[in-house]
């Protein structure tokens, strides 16, 4: 079976069932100005799919006994919390039921660059340097009470991370997570320098009938939230790390892609389990997949344990990845 991409979509495309390539695509520019096309090893920026890598490091220190679940911020974190609730434990901010305030908040918010106004995203290279936007707010909840997803959860836990091994958070991800698996060509860096084969993403401005960069929409690089560039290829190696149970235990891996949070009212969203979205398939296995949206940003990538495929779609003009999923789950799926 081989599948279709319409030519309309700017970015990549791929599609493996086993071993078994069903689509390799791209298409669109990687550098619009100069027409410099992207290639299948084109690195593109996948803004909250890096939860998923951060949630994997975290579950490892967990699975060495240097982490709990149960665990909480106040007993971890040595920094004036604020108003945050300092019992708020890893398992509340993996899944995101902690009500911490998010700097982010999805379900009010849609520009990204407002964020900026008062506070230059150029400052952003840290974990520590996104504080300032969310740790002088209350608790949106009281702590387990409810899902919602939250950006600023997946902040504190890779100051987590950082706190227990002593490094950067990229730094562990890469020597824990991205090299075990080979994936040479993904990483967070700085939008002023960039390493070769990194895709611009690309605004369209309605009022001037063109495009922008969106250098000025996100920090200047990647933290716990998101923000890590990837290849395609790289994102396969990702899932079979996972599948294989090189990168995590089997078990730790059947309880990441378990349903620990959500109510599942929308059924295109699914559940939530830790640092991967869960869709409900009452005819076998659940479909499991992670998904990063910033301006200029689209991406997500399935693994359905049914068929063993892996779907990875990757966007640098914010094209609809999510339509294009429904219909490969329509088509390739039954």
């Amino acid at each position: 079976m081989k599948i279709e991409m319409d030519k309309e979509f700017r970015g990549n495309a791929y599609i493996i069932r086993n071993e078994d390539v069903l689509l390799s695509y791209s298409g669109g520019f990687a550098d619009l100005a100069n027409e410099i096309p992207n290639t299948l090893n084109t690195r593109f920026a996948t803004a909250s799919m890096g939860k998923t890598f951060v949630a994997v490091g975290i579950l490892q220190l967990i699975e060495a006994g240097k982490l709990g679940f149960e665990d909480t911020l106040g007993t971890i974190l040595d920094i004036d919390l604020k108003s945050i609730d300092p019992g708020v434990t890893v398992k509340q901010l993996l899944n995101h039921t902690s009500g911490v305030p998010d700097y982010f908040d999805e379900s009010v918010m849609d520009d990204y660059e407002a964020l900026w106004t008062d506070y230059p995203n150029y400052r952003i290279r840290h974990n520590k340097d996104m504080l300032p936007l969310f740790i002088d707010e209350p608790m949106m909840y009281p702590k387990g009470e409810r899902f919602q997803y939250n950006n600023s959860g997946y902040v504190l836990l890779a100051l987590i991370m950082e706190k227990i091994t002593g490094g950067d958070f990229d730094i562990y991800l890469k020597r824990n997570v991205f090299d075990p698996c080979g994936m040479d060509s993904t990483g967070y860096f700085e939008f002023d320098k960039l390493p070769a084969k990194c895709a611009n993403s690309y605004i369209y401005c309605p009022e001037m009938e063109d495009y922008r960069t969106n250098i000025y929409s996100v920090g200047a690089k990647g933290t716990g939230d998101g923000g890590a560039f990837v290849t395609i290829e790289d994102i396969v190696k990702f899932w079979n790390g996972l599948i294989r149970h090189e990168l995590l235990s089997e078990e730790m891996v059947t309880e990441m892609f378990s349903k620990q949070s959500g109510d599942g009212k929308d059924p295109e969203e699914g559940y939530y389990g830790y640092g991967v979205w869960i869709i409900d398939n009452p005819e076998g296995q659940d479909y499991v997949y992670m998904q990063g949206v910033d301006d200029g940003v689209s991406a997500i990538s399935e693994y359905n344990p049914n068929n063993g495929m892996i779907t990875v779609m990757l966007s640098n003009y914010g094209d609809n990845v999510w339509s294009r999923m429904r219909k490969i789950r329509e088509e390739a799926y039954v």
